[in-house]
């Protein structure tokens, strides 16, 4: 157990060694499990359009802010491109370190990981069809990631949980949403979760002196808040940027979302909460272009 003023995430809840739970929520687990993931978006950035590679047309905010904060830092654009992958790796294996947990990684649990992040992400699916069916939401509003509207009729379809900077108009619209998807899941849980939740913790507990209880409180529903609110404006290139107009139940939805996908962190660890978030984003894209098409 972590001392007083020390926030760590193990010290919530702990699995039986060895056990299905325990082992995929070690640090290692996530890195090996995301490592596809990762693969597929950088790949997936550069087949959509390779004119606008490292241009932040075809990647997410998330992705964006790292790879501008390294480039601060004095890397080079090339490696500042490469970095932000580099870093999601670096920072689980340097937690797998300090957790002293085993490295050893049973490819049989990919599998049941990747049943249970789909499981995981049913919730989220029938809160934003709930929201969105009760909000009867007006059919002049902007297209969203995976979304579409009908002219002159209300629409029903999934809120995305994806914070694209904007996609290209290459025609590949279906597979750039679930890239942007994908890249969503990993960097915004990197920084909204395991970035930004265990800086606020450090802010409330170690500067301001408040409980511990009251500061995790604090830091969830402030980096559920930022989360979401940062799919309709977001701070890039020196400036502040809108992205989709502000519509309130989307605002809750994603408030909500960023709620639940912090327990999962806190219960599950990063692997299977970037995963549920991928699986959300890609199930919304797909439920959105085929049952509830243009």
């Amino acid at each position: 157990m972590a001392g007083k003023g020390k926030f760590k995430r193990d010290d919530l809840f702990s699995f039986a060694r060895g056990s299905y739970l325990e082992r995929t929520s070690r640090p290692v687990y996530a890195a090996i499990f995301l490592l596809p993931f990762i693969v597929f978006y950088e790949i997936g950035t550069i087949f959509i359009n390779t004119d606008l590679l490292g241009q932040s047309q075809i990647r997410v905010v998330a992705f964006v802010w790292l790879q501008s904060l390294l480039g601060y830092l004095g890397f080079g654009s090339r490696l500042a491109w490469m970095a932000p992958p580099l870093a999601v790796v670096v920072i689980l294996t340097a937690m797998q370190i300090t957790s002293r947990k085993q490295w050893s990684f049973n490819l049989g649990d990919v599998g049941p990981m990747v049943i249970e992040c789909i499981l995981l992400a049913v919730p989220l699916i029938v809160l934003s069809l709930f929201l969105n069916g009760a909000s009867n939401l007006p059919a002049d509003i902007d297209k969203f990631a995976g979304g579409v509207q009908v002219q002159g009729k209300a629409v029903v379809k999934l809120f995305s949980a994806a914070g694209g900077v904007g996609v290209p108009a290459t025609g590949q619209g279906l597979l750039a949403d679930i890239i942007t998807g994908v890249g969503a899941g990993i960097y915004e849980e990197l920084v909204f979760r395991l970035i930004l939740i265990c800086v606020l913790m450090v802010v409330f507990q170690d500067v301001f002196k408040i409980s511990r209880r009251d500061s995790i409180v604090l830091s969830v529903v402030i980096s559920a808040a930022l989360f979401s609110a940062h799919h309709h404006i977001f701070f890039l290139d020196g400036q502040l940027n809108g992205s989709r107009p502000f519509e309130w139940t989307e605002f809750i939805f994603r408030t909500i979302a960023g709620v639940y996908f912090a327990v999962l962190f806190a219960v599950r660890g990063f692997g299977i909460t970037a995963g549920t978030h991928i699986f959300y984003d890609t199930i919304a894209v797909f439920v959105n272009a085929f049952f509830f098409p243009r």
